[in-house]
């Protein structure tokens, strides 16, 4: 049972970090971890694109 969570979170890794640092494609970058992630060059371009600069969104009131 542990293995199999272990294993979920490396798939799902990029979508991880981009929910963590708040990527602005953060629901795009998912998608395609969850589409393309099985192919090791979809999980390769969703993680890259995770850790790429992004635009921290900024409330105004």
């Amino acid at each position: 049972m542990e293995i199999l969570l272990v294993m979920a979170l490396a798939y799902f890794l990029p979508a991880v970090i981009a929910l963590a640092r708040g990527h602005h494609n953060g629901f795009a970058i998912f998608l395609t971890n969850l589409l393309l992630g099985w192919t090791f060059i979809g999980w390769v371009v969703a993680l890259i694109w995770s850790v790429t600069a992004s635009e921290r969104r900024v409330r105004t009131a």
